[in-house]
């Protein structure tokens, strides 16, 4: 076991040993399926900001104990991808890292590769189980993971919170009303508007990071976009990572700063809300549904003038509210660290709810409503939220093409009407987990509540009382308990009972029955109750979940081999920049390209492009933008016969200095040989010097 190369005794102030780490898990860019808005259409073709794993490693100081925490710019963890993190950490550091010290979470940015999921449902939503994506971000969380590891220093954590405005609306404000209203009265908003931050310092006062978790949706960036990128909250990452890290390329630097997903199922950050497209009417309605054109034309629009610009406005109002936050934030943790982590068949829980009453969860089955999507991504054909009845046509093209739900089933699901009943499907494979993680982990007095899904607001608020009180009546008084989404498994949502009950798209997506959120806040009780009483030894860890060889299965096509137009070679100019720009204006470079899947298993270096100015001193060309920077966009065109273009936009800011630059683009080509394996070459192109002038 590796052991801390510092004595405490003599590193100064310090409660903890904090390592931090950040790793690219990107992945493959163009013809992937993007994960989130489960939009056929919607893949890969290009890229705006890079993908990012995350970790935060805190030890003891005896280093006796640890907790890791990560979270990544990916749609949410899988089981396939957990199971394959642990598998690697356990062989790099025996018994060090595990699957209850371990929290993985993901950001829910809508606009990553997908690929990566085992069972059936996100399979064919993801066009099978695509190894490179899936590899990449397995590699860049272990990576992520390392560099933490490698960096444990004394330090201390500070934690503080503040109120974020401005930046999500509640897009089931009729579900939410269901909540008693005794309930409601307690909350001045029907959204969780507070941001939760731990800020981490040396004891020598070198700023190591932070972590922050707030609730809203990283959907700022629609369904018809296909850049890569990690949204509004990745945007805030950027920020704070930018201003930290002075001088250096995004990703580059020591500082790292992660913005977490919390409580966000029914949190949007399209806070014009919802819009009917054709007529300009509002359809902040039960069904989200327009008078012309139902429920397809009801869209939620963003505060800027397009997606890029809502993306920038809502993560800057994260990130400035985070930069108060991290500068006032003086209350320190201290105390062991604990965690625990259970599997739970989630199909099958008894939740004793009073003296009297025993209820169940049922089999996982999604309703109708689940088709119909959100006001942030509408789903298709003719369906609405708050479905309570199915609708003959499409139940009986179920029953012939899946199979009828069991009476059972429909009975524990009531009053959802089910459209898929996933439970009972398991050709090839189950369409959705079973065995589903709970966990938590505490640093001092913050409780971390690994969620494996989407709580609603709500629901989020509940489950954190739940935890709070369980410490406290055990003895642990004023915990300060934070929701992490998207941990470990995807479960969908986690609506209330009340909510249940009208069937809007969290509701419908509340896969294991009206009374899920009841079994996740017996079970969380028991871990928190496990961690106060120091029991956490005696609790069954549960089913194992299972792994299925899904590897061979993928409907993705292989890459063909890449070819140049008569007279062309890779990385030539097809469209020159122009001359000359003003800042404000967009420079734009089209050169022949191959497709960018053969940059993803065989680049080193992770850049599709280079911004570069020419430095007249030493008559060298510096870097002063890459393809994580928010100012470049990397699109892909695919053409015929395995010929393609790559156009290169630099969105020149307003700081840009005057002078002489050039874009770059890096790519790799594949040739197919007769009979032996394929080969990757890698190529580049540069186009001709330009000037910026100042306004």
């Amino acid at each position: 076991q590796p052991t801390s190369t510092q004595n405490p005794s003599t590193s100064g102030s310090g409660n903890y040993l904090i390592g931090v780490g950040r790793a690219d898990c990107t992945g493959p860019v163009a013809e992937i399926p993007l994960m989130g808005f489960a939009k056929a259409d919607q893949v890969g073709g290009g890229l705006l900001t890079r993908l990012y794993s995350r970790a935060f490693i805190v030890a003891e100081p005896d280093d006796s104990k640890r907790v890791v925490f990560v979270s990544a710019d990916i749609g949410m963890v899988s089981q396939r991808l957990r199971l394959e993190v642990l598998a690697e950490l356990k062989s790099k550091y025996g018994e060090l890292y595990r699957q209850d010290n371990v929290v993985l979470s993901g950001t829910h940015t809508h606009s990553g590769p997908a690929g990566y999921f085992q069972y059936t449902l996100f399979w064919i939503t993801s066009k099978g189980l695509i190894k490179p994506s899936l590899q990449a971000i397995v590699k860049g969380i272990v990576q992520s993971i390392d560099i933490a590891h490698e960096s444990m220093k004394m330090g201390r954590i500070f934690i503080n919170r503040g109120t974020v405005e401005n930046s999500q609306i509640n897009r089931s404000p009729f579900s939410y009303l269901q909540n008693p209203a005794s309930e409601r009265s307690r909350y001045s908003s029907n959204t969780d508007k507070e941001m939760v931050l731990l800020k981490m310092v040396a004891a020598d006062g070198q700023e190591l990071g932070l972590v922050s978790w707030f609730a809203v949706h990283p959907v700022s960036m629609r369904n018809t976009n296909h850049l890569v990128n990690s949204d509004n909250v990745g945007y805030a990452s950027y920020l704070f990572e930018q201003e930290k890290n002075q001088g250096k390329l995004p990703g580059e630097g020591p500082f790292v700063a992660a913005f977490a997903s919390s409580n966000l199922g029914d949190v949007s950050p399209n806070t014009k809300g919802p819009f009917c497209v054709n007529t300009g009417d509002s359809c902040d309605n039960p069904q989200s549904s327009c008078p012309v054109g139902g429920a397809k034309m009801c869209m939620a629009m963003g505060p800027g003038a397009d997606m890029f610009d809502s993306t920038r406005i809502i993560g800057q109002n994260i990130y400035l509210k985070a930069r108060e936050v991290y500068a006032g934030a003086s209350q320190e943790l201290a105390g062991p660290l604990r965690s625990a982590h259970q599997w739970v068949n989630m199909s099958d829980v008894s939740v004793t709810l009073n003296a009297t009453h025993v209820v169940k969860t049922c089999k996982p089955a999604l309703g109708h409503s689940f088709a119909a999507g959100t006001i942030d991504g509408v789903g298709a054909f003719n369906f609405t939220q708050g479905a309570v009845e199915g609708d003959p046509f499409w139940d009986s093209i179920r029953d012939q093409l899946l199979g009828k739900p069991s009476n059972e089933t429909q009975a524990c699901h009531h009053p959802k009407p089910i459209l898929f009943s996933t439970g009972e499907m398991t050709r090839p494979h189950p369409w959705h987990p079973d065995i589903v993680d709970v966990q938590l982990a505490t640093i001092g007095s913050l409780a971390i509540v690994a969620v494996p899904g989407e709580l609603t607001t709500m629901s989020g608020r509940r489950l954190r009382e739940a935890v709070r009180s369980e410490f406290e009546s055990h003895g642990t008084s004023g915990m300060n308990v934070v929701i992490a989404g998207l941990c470990n498994v995807y479960t969908h949502y986690i609506t209330t009972y009340e909510e249940y009950q009208v069937q809007r798209y969290e509701a419908a997506s509340t896969i294991y029955g009206p009374h899920t959120l009841s079994a996740y806040m017996q079970l969380y009780r028991g871990l928190a109750k496990a961690i106060a009483t120091d029991t956490v030894q005696d609790l069954p860890s549960g089913p194992e979940p299972p792994l299925f060889n899904v590897t061979s299965l993928t409907l993705l096509p292989a890459v063909v081999a890449d070819r140049t137009p008569s007279n062309k070679a890779f990385g030539d100019v097809l469209q020159e920049a122009r001359q000359q720009y003003r800042v404000g204006e967009v420079a734009e470079v089209t050169f022949v390209s191959a497709n960018p899947r053969n940059s993803a298993e065989n680049a080193t270096e992770h850049n599709f492009l280079t911004v570069e100015r020419y430095v007249t001193s030493s008559g060298s060309w510096s870097v002063v933008h890459n393809d994580a920077s928010w100012e470049t966009r990397f699109y892909w065109h695919k053409g015929l016969l395995g010929q393609s273009n790559a156009t290169v936009e630099w969105h020149i800011p307003s700081t840009t200095e005057p002078g002489t630059y050039r874009i770059r683009y890096f790519g790799h080509y594949k040739k197919i040989p007769l009979f032996r394996p394929a080969v990757y070459y890698a190529f580049e192109g540069t186009s001709s010097a330009f000037e910026i002038i100042s306004l």
